[in-house]
């Protein structure tokens, strides 16, 4: 049994054979995302187990911008561990770890417009990937530029929820909604079920980052 082939089969429910790569990377990811959601700094550490496996999952589906973010996201896991648990000491909270912000609205505006432009640039990108590596993609990327939206777009919100930005949430609501359209598209259906759940957290987090930082500000 190879763990990182996407048909070895973990269990089969509904006539739905569940690998051991989906199973896994799910149950990961969702505890990763419910942490963040609760502003636990275990979420990152997790974090590092789910696109782990992600990336050896995505690559086996042809969704290739989605195995290259799983990169950005190994990186940012360590960067956000370490940016959580060392605030310089005006950004702290009460558990001495960085509180949350926002974000202007001029920067918010960059990003937003660098992430059009990035979902565009890389959709042409991964759009001829098996013609430029066959050898690597054998088969084209389904979906490039839903896919690349999904990627682009979570690069956004991965370096808003490292500076503990509210609108993170935000971000990681429009790019869940194009996820799970993307994932249920290539059947991946757990991995669609839990981005439609993360839709639900992205606004539950929202909520709540909102809510700490209107009393960190009505503290101040």
């Amino acid at each position: 049994m190879n763990f990182f082939s996407h048909q070895s089969i973990f269990f089969t429910v509904l006539d739905y054979p569940m690998s051991y790569l989906e199973f896994f990377g799910t149950l990961s990811g969702a505890v990763a995302v419910w942490l963040s959601a609760k502003e636990n700094v275990w979420s990152w550490p997790i974090g590092l187990t789910n696109v782990t496996l992600l990336f050896f999952l995505f690559f086996q589906v042809q969704l290739y911008p989605d195995m290259f973010l799983q990169v950005f996201f190994f990186i940012t896991n360590l960067m956000g561990w370490w940016r959580w648990t060392h605030p310089a000491p005006d950004e702290e909270n009460k558990k001495l770890e960085l509180k949350v912000s926002r974000v202007s609205r001029q920067q918010l505006l960059l990003l937003s417009s660098l992430g059009a432009l990035g979902t565009l640039l890389f959709g042409l990108f991964a759009a001829r990937l098996h013609q430029w590596w066959p050898s690597v993609f054998s088969q084209p990327s389904a979906f490039p530029f839903a896919d690349s939206f999904v990627t682009i777009m979570s690069i956004v919100a991965t370096y808003l929820m490292v500076q503990k930005k509210v609108e993170c949430w935000l971000v990681w609501v429009a790019v869940d909604v194009v996820a799970t359209i993307l994932y249920f598209s290539k059947d991946i259906k757990l991995i669609g079920l839990e981005y439609l759940v993360f839709c639900f957290i992205a606004a539950f987090g929202f909520w709540k980052w909102r809510k700490e930082f209107m009393q960190l500000t009505q503290v101040v």
